[in-house]
Order: structure tokens, then sequence, then C-alpha cells
């Protein structure tokens, strides 16, 4: 039988975990790397009307992204899909990717990521967002810290413009 140690039970009730923001979209932590033996990390993301993530590649996780209130577009590489609420997509490590509220209210996703780690990036972007607009060498430092690569792409203003979105200021 192989080594393996079980994960000790973890239960969250319904609206527990921090809550913080990501600047566009906003964080709901559920669980962490620690808490699953580094198999997979947790998050909700809520989407306001008009928020668009920056685009960006992950170099060491890969997400699971399942849509629970609303609409979301996602764009991984030169693929778009916009999924409402019981829709599921992969973004694979290595692909250029961005998500956005694609309806007119409200919406939210749940977020597997795997291997975990990528949870605490979030964690330590809403620390740095407590106390307004991130210093850009610390959110620089983070970035790497956690294999994340922020890139421009051709395609977000098209998107901005069919989905009436608010892109964050440049970085």
């Amino acid at each position: 039988m192989p080594d393996f140690e079980a994960p000790p039970l973890t239960v969250l009730q319904p609206g527990e975990g921090r809550e913080g923001s990501l600047g566009s979209i906003g964080v709901v932590f559920k669980l962490f790397g620690e808490q699953t033996n580094g198999l997979v990390s947790v998050v909700e993301h809520p989407f306001p009307v008009g928020a668009l993530v920056p685009p960006h590649l992950h170099t060491l996780e890969d997400e699971y992204s399942i849509v629970t209130e609303g609409a979301i577009g996602f764009r991984s590489g030169d693929r778009e899909v916009v999924l409402e609420a019981g829709g599921y997509i992969t973004k694979p490590r290595g692909e250029l990717h961005t998500m956005w509220n694609a309806g007119t209210t409200p919406a939210r996703m749940v977020e597997i990521i795997s291997p975990a780690g990528f949870e605490h990036f979030f964690w330590g972007l809403a620390d740095q967002l407590t106390d307004g607009p991130p210093d850009p060498d610390e959110l620089a430092q983070l970035a790497e810290k956690h294999g994340l690569v922020f890139q421009d792409a051709p395609w977000v203003p098209d998107l901005v413009e069919r989905y009436g979105l608010t892109p964050l200021p440049p970085r």
C-alpha cells in the first residue's frame, strides 16, 4: 500500500473564509495547500460587473474553474468561451489566459489550483491592496515568487469593447 497521509478534515460553512480584493475581482479563501498535503487549493472569486483579470500565465500550476453565478468569459490561448453557472473550464499552465464578467449581474466562480501554493499569491496581493494600489516592485517580486507572468495581449481591447469591461490601469 502506498505511503500516504490523509489530509485533516476541514469544514467551512457557507460564507466562511477570509475575503479580500485582488483589484478587479475579489477572493475568498476556502482551502490552502497546508490543509490538502499540497495537492490542491480552493478559492472563490466574485466578479463585479465590468471586471477583467489582466492577461497572465502560470508556470507552476494548472487551474480548474467552475462558474457558480452569472456569466464569466474565459480566453486561454486562442480559445474563447463564456460559461454560465454550472460551466467548467481548465486553464493549463504556460498558456496566456484571462477572465471577465461577461454579463450584466455579478458573477462568481470556484477556482481549484493544482498543485497548491498559488493561493499564497492571492493572499499576498490582497494584503498589499488593503493599503491602496500595490507597489509595482513588490507586486513583481510576489508574482515572480509564485511563477506568475503578466503579459499584454492584443485581443484585450476587443474584449473590453464587446463586454463593456473596466481594465486595470497599466502596470
